[in-house]
């Protein structure tokens, strides 16, 4: 069974041999001697090498955007009554092409739909059709019936109306 001693540093398990110097001997270990730096100090340098070259190059380029808006704020002042109503335009001209565009597929699709609906493929939400179809028939038959109803009654009052009058 193993044992761990509570005097020996962390990781450093004693299991009832010993291969090599007794604990607390005057020579060193290997692992003391022209050691090289450890995985961690290597992925901490690595990243903080990383970070700051980021964070330099994220304050070059801020400085970079507030010397151009410094430099394109004049002119765009002076040009703003041209350039704000060519923006309006161009917003309105793309804004007209995307919505034409729009309205394309949106009929072909539509087109497409109906065309395997009458050829017979079955496309989605048919069945919700065929649903209401048969529902409006359904309903129609009925207000046919009963208009013939109504008006089987109505000339059965207008014919008493007139014998009565004669």
């Amino acid at each position: 069974m193993a044992t761990i001693s509570t005097d020996q540093p962390r990781g450093s398990y004693s299991y009832g041999t010993s291969y090599g110097a007794p604990y607390g001997t005057t020579y060193e270990t290997n692992s003391s001697i022209n050691n090289p730096p450890s995985r961690q100090t290597v992925k901490f340098i690595t990243a903080a090498t990383i970070g700051i070259t980021l964070l330099l190059l994220s304050g070059l380029t801020l400085t970079g955007t507030v010397i151009g808006l410094i430099i394109a704020t004049p002119l765009l002042v002076i040009f703003s009554p041209i350039l704000v109503p060519a923006a309006f335009v161009l917003f309105l001209v793309a804004s007209g092409f995307l919505f034409s565009g729009g309205c394309g597929v949106a009929a072909i699709a539509a087109l497409s739909w109906i065309y395997n609906y009458v050829s017979g493929n079955q496309p989605a939400g048919s069945d919700t059709l065929d649903y209401a179809k048969g529902y409006l028939t359904d309903k129609a038959r009925d207000v046919k019936e009963r208009a013939k109803d109504y008006g089987s009654y109505a000339q059965g009052r207008i014919n008493e109306a007139t014998q009565g009058t004669y």
